[in-house]
């Protein structure tokens, strides 16, 4: 009885909060802060192993945060992170650990701030990778997908008419109940008041994370993000951008990756498994040549990201190997304004010649940057095609590249408004696939694809 009331507690509050949210959803504004007394935005889930998982919160003012969680089949058993002081320096944030859970188990948690429970009118949940491996066949999961969050400040903005909007996609994505989010690049928007200081980097990255229709989402689905130029600095910026390590500090701050380059290579890539899937997020900024240079290097990764990406390519036992970066890898097209891996023809050579030399089944690309969707097929001589799913925007306005000669696009597949896709792996061991679905704000299904594992090797 008291685990159906306190259901229909939640259900009724989670509605209340959604309704708050319709009544605003029109002005293009954030609707309403995401904070409550001391909590400025969150809490949110970061990476998630099967022996530990990374929570997240950010507060207004210097102070104490922790969270106790328990496992759902067991709620009188309670575990305590350690409790920790927010920093002005690091603009709040906390990242703390739990570190008493199991594979393939489902728990809820709370909030602390201060010794005070902060309550939150939505579920607050995670949940950890199952140990399937040598004993059962990979689990199905769901992974949403999206890039090019702007958010509305008007101060800052350029005039006319507001450049972000439809807020309301958040709570679609939410409505799919994935997995794991993957946050595809320009996740914020730095604005020129914002690039040549940490105070304004930090100021763009809690503006945006305290947008209240994005709380839902953050607090029980396991996020992972990559950076893109606006998460970096200006439109199109590189490794000469001033503020980097600020803006890389925030990157660090703000998301809860497992890790953010290596110990021998500085930046913000990473890799991580779900299932029988390993994502390999990659850092298209911090050793990029500017897009117009011709002489020195012309590089997007790096000789060392690169020699880590092949590194970890080659020693993965995945079915599936999604290289998710900022720009498009095979478009063809070499427009500055485009800038997809093409702008960098050697190194995308050197990319895809190392992928059929060292024979990696497999691969398929996943980027955004185009404030527009589609889907980019390669077809190679005596081996599998290579797809390039590019999903984008999310509140950004959107962008109509119909008439650009994209060769590659596989027909239908454009779509030209403010969209998500989820991602779902399922079938057994020796018939597993995906399905990426598109979906506009509203969660309606645009158009899916399906590619089978027997396809790819």
């Amino acid at each position: 009885m008291f685990e159906k009331q306190t259901n229909r507690k939640i259900k009724k509050s989670f509605s209340l909060f959604l309704a708050s949210l319709f009544i605003n959803l029109s002005s293009n504004q954030i609707s309403f802060s995401a904070g409550t007394n001391d909590l400025q935005s969150g809490p949110m889930i970061g990476y998630s192993e099967m022996k530990e998982v990374l929570l997240w919160a950010q507060t207004n003012k210097p102070a104490k945060v922790k969270f106790v969680y328990w496992d759902q089949t067991n709620p009188n058993k309670k575990f305590n992170t350690k409790e920790i002081k927010t920093l002005e320096r690091d603009s709040y944030t906390a990242k703390l650990i739990a570190n008493q859970v199991y594979p393939g188990k489902k728990y809820n948690y709370e909030l602390y701030i201060d010794g005070q429970k902060v309550d939150r009118p939505y579920p607050l949940e995670f949940q950890t990778p199952q140990l399937w491996q040598w004993r059962t066949d990979p689990p199905d999961f769901k992974v949403a997908m999206g890039s090019c969050t702007y958010v509305n400040e008007p101060e800052f903005d350029r005039p006319g008419k507001p450049y972000g909007g439809n807020y309301e996609i958040f709570t679609s994505i939410y409505n799919k109940h994935p997995d794991l989010m993957i946050w595809l690049g320009d996740n914020v928007y730095l604005r020129e008041a914002d690039w040549y200081s940490k105070t304004g980097i930090f100021h763009r990255y809690t503006h945006t994370r305290s947008l209240a229709e994005m709380q839902p989402l953050l607090a029980s689905t396991i996020n992972y993000a990559i950076i893109d130029d606006h998460d970096f600095g200006p439109n199109d910026s590189d490794r000469g951008f001033r503020e980097k390590e600020d803006s890389l500090k925030a990157f660090d701050l703000f998301w809860g990756n497992p890790t953010y380059g290596s110990p021998e290579v500085f930046g913000a890539f990473t890799k991580f498994e779900w299932g029988d899937v390993e994502f390999f997020l990659l850092d298209d900024r911090t050793y990029r040549a500017p897009d117009k240079s011709k002489t020195g290097q012309r590089a997007i990764l790096g000789d060392k990201q690169f020699q880590w990406l092949m590194d970890s390519l080659v020693s993965s036992q995945a079915t599936f190997k999604l290289i998710v970066i900022g720009g498009q890898v095979l478009n063809p097209v070499t427009e500055t304004f485009i800038e997809d891996f093409s702008l960098y023809p050697e190194e995308k050579a050197k990319l895809l010649d190392s992928i059929e030399k060292e024979n990696i089944k497999g691969v398929i690309f996943i980027s955004g940057d185009r404030h527009q969707s589609e889907v980019s097929v390669l077809n190679r001589k005596n081996n599998y095609p290579l797809y390039d799913f590019t999903f984008s925007p999310l509140t950004a306005s959107p962008y109509d590249s119909s008439k650009e000669a994209n060769t590659l696009r596989l027909p239908n597949t454009l779509y030209a408004e403010r969209n998500f896709a989820v991602m779902s792996a399922t079938g057994n061991k020796k018939e597993r696939q995906l399905t990426f679905t598109l979906y506009d704000k509203d969660g309606k299904e645009r158009w899916n694809k399906v590619l089978k594992a027997s396809e790819l090797k």
